[in-house]
């Protein structure tokens, strides 16, 4: 190739490179900042992880600072970066329960938050470090306590929507999550959360529609808040049976032979999916979630050969349940019995990923620690006796001082 020919691609390679970086400098030109701050609803479940993207920002803002405020006008304001880049946050890394300020991430201007509570609702703010803000964001958090589970199949349905005047409450359902399992009978469910419709609402929040925004949102009047307050998040369930993706039949086909090969003693045996070993005192709780999934992924579990559906297996169905699978997708094994002992396994978004290898044990010398819940149930149990012992032994020992006091406290003779 020639010097010329050379030179002519490399200009040319310029020039599409900085037609590129001209391209994505002019993102945020594309959208102009509102003259008057307005708030976008947007409604989660408890759990989940959400982001917020800033929409719009001026050209000559370098970075974005992130604040959160539970009501307009809060004087108390959170501040979500530590002005010198943020480590990320990874959401695997982030527990349930963990204060919002270990929970967040910023990426590429947009907010991260990881396992949102109900206590994270309120007023998102994308600004600056002087404290000028572009753009906001209305999050309304609901619990997945009380949360309602209709089965289809049993020919269950949603609730009804409610009108109280020019109120309309009712539920907006998402969009149905792929089959739970593949190659047998497996679930899957939709997500409905509360929204109202109402004339009402304060015109500073933005809606998708006229009039209509999220129970939880600033924009519903106090008085409309205790109206609504009874309607709960909604979880819809039918089955489903789908054909499993075809995988390498060489690579089956020698399993197969292998594991034959391991039931006459020749060769270990060789699981399909990775296997996680666990031992466990017998009596005591035991929690397993799933490797990577969400609470809005389709997580199914098995114990060796039997299918724990959601139908008989989530959360409420049964309040004397001792092994049931919660909103958030872990399964639970409460008061651990010798039964409980085999193999556990995790179907994420209709593929098998992993699996749990459970052997329940009542031997063996365990220290306590304060991470266990059943130390910390006994601990504050025997605080809380002592604190009754001690109250009532000063309250005994104050009236005996009145009554000398006074002198007309009745005297007892041995």
């Amino acid at each position: 190739m020639s010097l010329a020919h050379t030179t002519v691609l490399l200009c040319a390679w310029g020039s599409l490179q900085a037609f590129e970086i001209v391209e994505k400098e002019n993102i945020f030109l594309k959208t102009p900042c509102p003259a008057f701050l307005m708030f976008d609803n947007a409604a989660y479940l408890a759990d989940m992880s959400f982001e917020l993207p800033c929409h719009c920002k001026p050209e000559e803002v370098p970075a974005v600072v992130w604040y959160y405020q539970k009501h307009v006008g809060s004087s108390h304001t959170k501040v979500l970066t530590d002005f010198d880049g943020r480590v990320l946050t990874e959401a695997a890394q982030v527990r349930v329960g963990s204060d919002m300020l270990v929970r967040f991430s910023i990426r590429m201007f947009s907010l991260l938050v990881f396992r949102a509570q109900p206590e994270d609702s309120g007023l998102y703010f994308c600004g600056t470090r002087k404290g000028e803000y572009f753009y906001a964001y209305d999050v309304d958090i609901q619990s997945n306590e009380g949360m309602v589970a209709t089965f289809k199949d049993m020919g269950q349905k949603p609730f009804a929507d409610e009108y109280y005047g020019n109120l309309h409450v009712f539920t907006t359902f998402w969009e149905w999550t792929p089959c739970d399992r593949c190659g047998v009978r497996g679930e899957q469910w939709r997500i409905g959360l509360c929204y109202l419709q109402s004339p009402d609402l304060s015109p500073r929040y933005r809606r998708t529609q006229s009039d209509v925004v999220s129970c939880g949102s600033q924009a519903v009047p106090r008085r409309l808040r205790t109206t609504v307050r009874d309607h709960m998040p909604e979880l819809l369930v039918q089955s489903c049976l789908v054909p499993c993706e075809k995988k390498n039949r060489f690579r089956e086909s020698v399993l197969a032979i292998y594991n034959y090969v391991s039931k006459v003693g020749s060769k270990p045996w060789v699981p399909k999916v990775p296997i996680q070993f666990h031992q466990q005192r017998l009596g005591h709780g035991l929690i397993i979630s799933c490797p990577g999934a969400r609470p809005e992924h389709a997580v199914a579990w098995d114990k060796d050969h039997q299918h724990l559906y959601r139908t008989q297996y989530l959360k409420g169905v049964n309040r004397s349940m001792r092994v049931f699978i919660d909103h958030g997708n872990q399964l639970h094994i409460r008061f651990t019995q010798l039964s409980d002992r085999g193999i556990y396994y995790c179907w994420r978004q209709g593929v098998q990923i992993a699996g749990f290898r459970l052997s329940v044990t009542s031997r063996g010398h365990y220290p306590a620690s304060l991470s266990d819940p059943e130390t910390r149930a006994a601990v504050e149990l025997t605080l809380i006796s002592y604190l009754l012992i001690t109250a009532i032994f000063v309250t005994v020992h104050l009236c005996r001082c009145c009554c000398y006091s006074f002198r007309f406290c009745p005297m007892f003779s041995p």
